[in-house]
């Protein structure tokens, strides 16, 4: 090379691009397409099935969210609540920290014998 003459680099943009083609065997067709059709999103999997040696295209079978029914409030009490959902009772108690701790401890037996009566109540009304 000399001084002040740039190299001559080899391009290889001009080389023709081969296209290839794949072919995808997509399992439940009919369904996937209804999908598509109605502009769902559509997830899966793609993988080489072992036995044929193909690509294949299989989707999730995504059910709709369980939506679950919210807690009901039986009662509201001073330190916290008393609710219930089909399988569970709930109580929940949030007491200030700044108090002491027998003081604590007696309202917390105060709000779990106040929840009781809530619950007592609640069965009498339906009952009745």
């Amino acid at each position: 090379m000399f001084p002040g003459k740039c190299a001559k680099i080899p391009t290889f943009f001009s080389l023709k691009l081969r296209r290839m083609k794949k072919y995808i065997f997509v399992l439940d067709a009919i369904e996937l397409l209804s999908r598509l059709m109605n502009g769902k999103r559509v997830e899966g999997v793609l993988f080489v099935d072992q036995n044929t040696g193909k690509l294949t295209f299989k989707a999730y079978n995504r059910t709709c969210p369980k939506h679950r029914q919210k807690d009901v409030l039986v009662k509201k009490l001073p330190w916290g609540w008393v609710r219930e959902s089909l399988m569970r009772v709930k109580v929940f108690g949030s007491f200030p920290k700044d108090m002491g701790t027998a003081t604590i401890m007696g309202m917390l037996e105060e709000h779990t014998k106040e929840a009781k009566y809530a619950m007592m109540e609640q069965e009498l009304v339906e009952f009745c």
